[in-house]
């Protein structure tokens, strides 16, 4: 897959699977009529092309084996989708510290204007 390929394929499986994180209805879609949901999403299958949708990776899931997956398709002919079930967060897991990171509340100074609150891009 070109770097293009894969950009594309990265934001629409984001999408699908934020989507089914947090929206029922279209996790039910997702299984009952995942041609339809995915290539709403962006992700076409061939009209002769199969279609899994897979709920366990078989080893540790990353975003390069969700990547593989669906490329051996297009010389397989079976697509694959690999959609875990949505993370969950336990509350206490961040101690005070963490949160002051998260929101800015540390007092180290910015890279580029020396200013302890603005956005580096």
């Amino acid at each position: 897959m070109d770097p293009a390929g894969r950009k594309q394929f990265i934001s629409s499986y984001t999408k699908v699977l934020t989507t089914a994180w947090t929206n029922e209805q279209y996790a039910s879609r997702l299984q009952s009529d995942p041609k339809a949901v995915l290539a709403e999403a962006g992700l076409e299958v061939p009209e002769s092309g199969t279609l899994m949708i897979l709920t366990e990776s078989g080893g540790d899931p990353n975003l390069d084996q969700a990547v593989d997956l669906w490329e051996e398709g297009a010389s397989s002919g079976t697509y694959k989708l690999y959609v875990p079930p949505e993370p969950q967060y336990e509350t206490g897991e961040l101690d005070e510290s963490d949160l002051e990171a998260v929101v800015g509340g540390g007092t180290s100074a910015c890279c580029c204007c020396s200013s302890p609150c603005c956005c580096c891009t």
